[in-house]
């Protein structure tokens, strides 16, 4: 990594602003090749950075899996209620830009969400023409009907307000009132509607898979980091 504005590197990896790295550099909290870090517009390698004896976070990005537990919201809006980002380390949110999630889940749906502070990927994941596959576990509010399956994999659901049909999605079900349903897109309250459109409720959503990622052992609240993609560039 080329060398960098001391203040600049404290500030877009969330340890302070950079009006504040002055502060920090006095009290002797931050430290190159292990000498007191002199001063806060020094332009200096990432490596050499240490804060608090500890080197800086993630240097090439976040990525990370949290199973998104109900009744949060995916915003950083905190009026709208309890948020996915209080789940996650504060100085995550400091880093600029800062963590957003790949995508949203309903407040009462439950769990793979992704979150990363790297736009690529964001937008990368988010595209339709990526075809990235979700899987959903949904639980309807009466017995299910064979003649779904067909419905939704057709390629010819149109849902009230868009202005195509939805791309061909794979629907399994598993119990009278239980299914598994695989999509390649993500339009807003797109299972929630699709089984509205067909004059189903749904009463519980559960995502289970985004792409390759599932959550494994990984308890509800919990997140874990995983490795950035080889070809995405660093921040």
């Amino acid at each position: 990594m080329s060398a960098r504005r001391l203040d600049q590197i404290l500030s877009r990896y969330g340890y302070c602003s950079r009006s504040e790295a002055r502060e920090w550099i006095r009290a002797g909290r931050v430290t190159l090749d292990g000498a007191p870090a002199k001063s806060a517009d020094e332009k200096v390698p990432l490596e050499k950075v240490r804060v608090d004896g500890e080197p800086i976070e993630l240097p090439d990005g976040i990525l990370a899996l949290l199973h998104k537990p109900a009744g949060f919201v995916c915003s950083h809006d905190a009026s709208e209620g309890p948020t996915i980002y209080d789940l996650l380390p504060a100085r995550w949110l400091k880093r600029n830009p800062p963590v957003t999630t790949i995508g949203r889940l309903d407040k009462d749906t439950t769990g793979v969400l992704l979150v990363t502070d790297a736009g690529e990927l964001v937008q990368r994941w988010t595209s339709p023409k990526h075809k990235v596959p979700k899987i959903y576990e949904v639980t309807l509010d009466r017995d299910l009907e064979s003649s779904l399956i067909a419905v939704f994999a057709s390629g010819d659901l149109l849902l009230q307000g868009e202005a195509k049909p939805c791309r061909p999605a794979k629907l399994e079900i598993i119990g009278p009132r239980e299914a598994r349903l695989e999509l390649m897109e993500g339009l807003y309250h797109q299972v929630k509607r699709m089984f509205a459109n067909q004059g189903w409720h749904v009463v519980k959503l559960h995502r289970s898979r985004f792409g390759t990622y599932e959550l494994g052992d990984l308890k509800p609240d919990a997140w874990r980091l995983l490795p950035l993609p080889e070809k995405l560039c660093n921040p």
